[in-house]
């Protein structure tokens, strides 16, 4: 979480459409606000993630307090799960998280709701909480006006009911966006008449996928193709089109044999004074290069797929966006002094390649790969363990 922006929030010395400050955390006997909260942001008319900010007393000026010795206070599992057994219609769930920064001493706790298409989250069945007399109805529609949210006895008006479910089905958003959304449907993909290189929509045909080979005779080879059975990659061109308009294109490889094909992952680095530059490949979460990658896997899934996906991600760092890569750089540049505590429970790999390349440059990206994904999963465990108790 972006600490400034929290700052900048606070400064407003308002709630907006999709913050919300609160002094302290949410008490047993407040169950049903903490739900009702958290559909009303998940349902917020922004494109933005819905934040709860904890720790923040509107009633003084908006002054921050510490929230590090509230007894109420929950962590990631905690609210996930508490949102497990509640009845959302469809089984579709707000995705929330639990994330602490700093500001002026202070530990202040951010409950994050995920912006997602999956609107409008609703109970299917009356949730009724500790407060006697109140019930947060089935079917009912909780959004978020301004700095209000929708009562807990009525439903959302019309007009904001249906930007929800406009937002569902990409009904108002360009083609690009639209594209960016169908393509998490996997089972509304088909191939196009000129075979399985080819997918269109079933439900809107005008946006297709395409791939093909390129004509390579001496294909270049990267450090992580080195984490398959076979090294030996096959390039490709991947093309995303509306009608006839290309919305995009990007560079693929087939892994394996043809076992895989995704997206090229990226270049990034961490070069500080005094430090040696450390090049990796990465993926994150959030991105249209993850969003092709995951469909490419689950429309021709196979169990080689699935073993050739876990290899390629073993020395590909896969983020969940973008701000943890810029935030596990900053961990990697204080923590790479310490890499041989990492490397314990790391097989080494020595790679044979071409012979127009150097193997000890490969085999450096390629270890380094695996050090970094290791650094990762302690700089996660850290991160949410800093504020867990």
């Amino acid at each position: 979480m972006n600490t400034e922006t929290i700052k900048e929030l606070i400064d407003l010395k308002q709630e907006g459409e999709y913050w919300d400050f609160k002094k302290e955390w949410y008490s047993k006997e407040q169950k049903l606000n903490l739900l009702h909260d958290i559909i009303s942001m998940a349902n917020n008319l922004t494109e933005n993630d819905g934040l709860i900010i904890i720790g923040v007393d509107e009633s003084d000026d908006y002054k921050v307090q510490d929230v590090k010795k509230d007894s109420n206070r929950r962590n990631t599992q905690n609210i996930v799960d508490f949102l497990k057994d509640k009845k959302f219609a469809g089984d579709i769930r707000p995705i929330v998280k639990v994330e602490s920064i700093v500001l002026q001493t202070a530990t202040l706790d951010i409950i994050v709701i995920k912006n997602s298409n999956f609107t409008p989250f609703y109970l299917k069945e009356n949730y009724i909480g500790n407060n006697k007399g109140k019930i947060l109805l089935a079917n009912y529609i909780y959004t978020r006006i301004q700095d209000s949210n929708t009562p807990i006895n009525q439903s959302a008006d019309l007009d904001k009911v249906e930007k929800l479910w406009k937002k569902r089905f990409g009904i108002d958003k360009t083609a690009l966006e639209k594209l960016k959304l169908y393509i998490t449907q996997y089972d509304n993909w088909t191939n196009g008449p000129h075979g399985e290189m080819e997918k269109f929509h079933k439900i809107f045909p005008e946006f297709t996928i395409t791939y093909d080979f390129l004509d390579i005779s001496n294909p270049r080879q990267e450090f992580y193709m080195f984490s398959q059975m076979d090294s030996t990659p096959q390039w490709m061109t991947i093309q995303l089109k509306y009608f006839s308009t290309l919305l995009l294109e990007f560079s693929g490889v087939s892994l394996d044999g043809g076992r895989y094909f995704t997206p090229c992952p990226q270049w990034d680095d961490i070069d500080e004074e005094n430090f040696n530059e450390i090049s990796f490949k990465y993926m994150e979460k959030d991105s249209i290069i993850y969003k092709l990658n995951e469909f490419f896997y689950y429309i021709d899934w196979s169990r080689d797929a699935q073993y050739s996906r876990d290899r390629f991600f073993s020395v590909v760092l896969l983020f969940e966006n973008n701000q943890e890569r810029i935030e596990f750089k900053k961990f990697v540049s204080l923590e790479w002094q310490n890499k041989d505590t990492y490397i314990g429970k790391i097989r080494k790999k020595t790679i044979q390649c071409k012979n127009e390349y150097n193997p000890s440059v490969f085999e450096e990206q390629y270890n380094n790969g695996l050090i970094l994904n290791r650094m990762l999963e302690v700089f996660r465990d850290r991160t949410y363990n800093k504020f867990k108790n």
